[in-house]
């Protein structure tokens, strides 16, 4: 390189300085360095943005839907906190008043002396006048037609 050189550069030139036309290895690791980097950002704001939705999925929480969408939300439009909900969400365990209201339900129609599991059919059927099955009969009572008003 010394019989190339330019008649005003120095006589011992640094080792990062290539020969015209060479390859410029400090730029090749740096690019490597740099790329390796931005991926590696990026994956931990990926992890980072998708706790509460991998938080409630753990857990198997009831409003992991919730939480997915409030998720999507913060990411598309860039509100934070869209995200601090979904997390506040994935944390907090909700009530599970559906098993509740069930076995009330349950309880409701046994009393009444309704098949299980045909509470609101059993109820609309009185209504409109409908005879339920043979092993039903005695315990639903069957009502007459409501008069409709037309003519």
């Amino acid at each position: 390189m010394a019989d190339q050189a330019h008649p005003a550069a120095p006589p011992h030139l640094p080792s990062f300085i290539t020969d015209p036309g060479g390859t410029d290895v400090l730029m090749v690791v740096a690019a490597i360095i740099l790329l390796a980097a931005v991926l590696g950002v990026g994956l931990l704001f990926l992890r980072l943005h998708t706790l509460p939705e991998r938080i409630a999925h753990k857990s198997h929480k009831l409003q992991f839907e919730i939480v997915a969408v409030l998720g999507l939300l913060a990411l598309f439009t860039h509100v934070h906190l869209f995200w601090v909900i979904g997390l506040l969400l994935a944390l907090i365990d909700v009530p599970d008043f559906s098993g509740m209201f069930s076995r009330m339900a349950g309880a409701l129609e046994k009393i009444a002396g309704i098949a299980p599991g045909r509470g609101g059919e059993a109820a609309s059927d009185v209504e409109h006048g409908v005879v339920p099955p043979e092993g039903d009969r005695a315990s639903v009572p069957v009502v007459a037609a409501a008069p409709t008003g037309q003519h």
